[in-house]
């Protein structure tokens, strides 16, 4: 290879490759993926449970997400205070509570898995 034929190849324009929108598309196509197996329903479940919560009345049978079982015995603004024995209360998150038992017997989960 002499220094002329090493000049022209220096000088030749390089391939071009696919556009540079279309180098993004796998990355559009995995990002609308995850959006809908991951984000979306996640965003559902935490509007049921939001929904749950907001319905919650004092009387209510529920159980936290310790495992505890107590009924609702008072309300606060971002807290419950829950009965779990006789003369025993104790003040839980509302976020804590996972299920809701109907009188029927039946509950009413949270979402959460």
């Amino acid at each position: 290879m002499n220094i002329n034929s090493a000049i022209l190849l220096a000088q030749t324009p390089a391939q071009e490759g696919p556009p540079a929108l279309l180098t993004f598309v796998p990355f559009i196509l995995m990002f609308v993926a995850f959006y809908f197996l991951l984000i979306a329903p996640q965003k559902k479940r935490m509007k049921e449970h939001q929904k749950m919560i907001e319905s919650l009345e004092v009387g209510d049978d529920v159980i936290t997400v310790g495992g505890i079982f107590g009924k609702i015995a008072g309300k606060k603004e971002k807290s419950f205070t829950v009965r779990i024995a006789d003369g025993v209360k104790i003040e839980v998150l509302k976020s804590a509570i996972q299920t809701v038992i109907k009188p029927d017997g039946t509950t009413s989960s949270s979402p959460t898995t």
